[in-house]
């Protein structure tokens, strides 16, 4: 089940608001969440369940065996190995079981076959929250969970449990306990949400088709200008794609009153790839600094330590993404980049504002062919015949009528994905706010607008069969 399909919009989402509301106690209510949030999970992988249910239990009594210990002491030592034996191990296994086969066959010159498991959905990302659980239990910044249900209810949330955010514990544990969504968080949330359910109906399935449809057919005949059109409705694609599911998850929460912190940040305004990466999927960034850079060391132990600990973090943040080697080389693609920011480019960058800004699009923008490709010989198929390498025409009809039937709907996904939309609005807002006409407007915009874009996103998914969360693989 995804958020844009009619299913979830017009019968899951709105009995489980109608039924949490009618709940008095916030006990009462959690349960409603927690049986809606398992039955969301199981109508997918209805057998996968079980590996949530496992995985939530283990992570339970282990961290109530480190809490009961004293900080930092050999057995909670074990306790915190013990959890990421099970956590990893199972993440390991669903995810890059085949994965390591196959590459150990390569070396041995042996075929071990593969496993023939299926990809838990969502796995990469409930883990990494169990993960951060019990770390942050063991580092004393949170209690054990005494309550299982609880517990398991913060790991299975169906706002995010599938596709992320990665939410941390201690962010909403108090909220799992105490919350009370106000008049405000639930129109915000009613915003967010129908803003982020357009993004994803609209704009993100019509960047997906447009880049599917310019790399269809033989990429070694794939004109120039197919390839490039290609690459850019892609790398718009993925942001609008992943950034809507992030929006549609946050304006959820605070329609019960969870409030969950930012996930994207407008990352293709950044000017440097230290800040594209801070405005990316912020909420894996911050976890791989906060639980595995700073652990190791960070930017403590001298320049030679700090290189290596960012290669160990852009390798795994690769791996992340997929168990394939074009991921690897993706993470560590920006690890090289991140490493000549650090020596010496980013004091060059802070003096030239525009020609800044252009290094980082195309840094990401060729990054995303990386992300794209699996086989190597595609991404090099891809690169050369963007600058006819492959004896590839420079256009031809097909990619010009694309070009021409979607040219709009590009350049205004491109404006999307800046803040001048918002910032255009907030500026009439606040500098006519004493103004009586613009406060009518607006309110009268806060609650037509939602409506309007719930109708165009309907209207866009009926009949629709293009409609993947490309963050579901992962």
């Amino acid at each position: 089940m995804v958020f844009s399909s009619l299913f979830f919009l017009y019968l899951f989402l709105p009995l489980n608001l109608i039924i949490y509301y009618f709940a008095k106690s916030v006990k009462a209510r959690n349960i409603v969440m927690l049986i809606f949030s398992l039955f969301f999970y199981a109508w997918g992988e209805p057998v996968y369940v079980l590996l949530l249910l496992f995985m939530a239990l283990c992570d339970w009594l282990i961290s109530l065996y480190i809490g009961k210990q004293t900080p930092h002491c050999g057995k909670a030592k074990l306790g915190l190995a013990m959890m990421a034996v099970v956590n990893i191990g199972l993440l390991g296994f669903f995810k890059y079981g085949t994965f390591v086969l196959e590459n150990i066959g390569l070396i041995a010159g042996r075929d071990f076959g593969t496993l023939d498991i299926i990809l838990p959905i969502g796995i990469s990302f409930y883990t990494f929250q169990l993960v951060s659980y019990v770390v942050d239990v063991y580092r004393g910044d949170v209690p054990a969970q005494k309550n299982f249900a609880t517990l398991l209810l913060y790991v299975s949330l169906f706002h995010q449990c599938i596709a992320g955010p990665i939410v941390r514990y201690k962010d909403i544990c108090a909220e799992l306990f105490d919350r009370r969504a106000t008049m405000q968080d639930i129109a915000d949330g009613i915003w967010r949400f129908c803003f982020g359910l357009a993004k994803k109906a609209i704009l993100a399935n019509a960047m997906g088709s447009v880049a599917d449809k310019m790399f269809s057919g033989d990429l070694n005949e794939s004109s120039v200008l197919s390839l490039w059109i290609g690459v850019l409705a892609y790398s718009l694609h993925i942001y609008l794609d992943f950034s809507a599911y992030s929006d549609m998850a946050i304006g959820m929460g605070r329609m019960i009153g969870i409030h969950y912190r930012e996930n994207f940040d407008y990352p293709y305004i950044s000017r440097s790839v230290t800040e594209f990466w801070r405005r990316w999927h912020i909420s894996l960034g911050s976890f791989f600094r906060d639980y595995v850079y700073i652990p190791l060391g960070g930017n403590r132990k001298g320049k030679i330590r700090t290189y290596l600990n960012l290669l160990i973090v852009w390798f795994l943040t690769g791996l992340w993404h997929g168990a394939s080697w074009n991921f690897v080389l993706w993470g560590l693609y920006f690890f090289l980049f991140l490493v000549v920011e650090k020596m010496f480019l980013h004091k060059i960058l802070s003096k030239v504002r525009i020609a800044s800004h252009l290094y980082l699009v195309i840094i990401v923008y060729f990054g995303w062919i990386l992300f794209r490709f699996e086989n190597m010989n595609d991404i090099i198929t891809v690169l050369r015949g963007m600058f006819g390498a492959n004896g590839n025409a420079l256009s031809n009809s097909n990619a010009i009528m694309i070009l021409k039937s979607n040219i709009f709907i590009l350049i205004f996904c491109a404006v999307v994905s800046t803040p001048i939309v918002s910032k255009i609005g907030s500026l009439i807002r606040y500098t006519y706010m004493d103004k009586k006409s613009v406060t009518t407007l607006y309110a009268i915009g806060r609650i037509a607008i939602p409506p309007i874009l719930l109708l165009l996103s309907t209207a866009a998914l009926v009949g629709d069969s293009y409609n993947p969360f490309i963050y579901f693989q992962f």
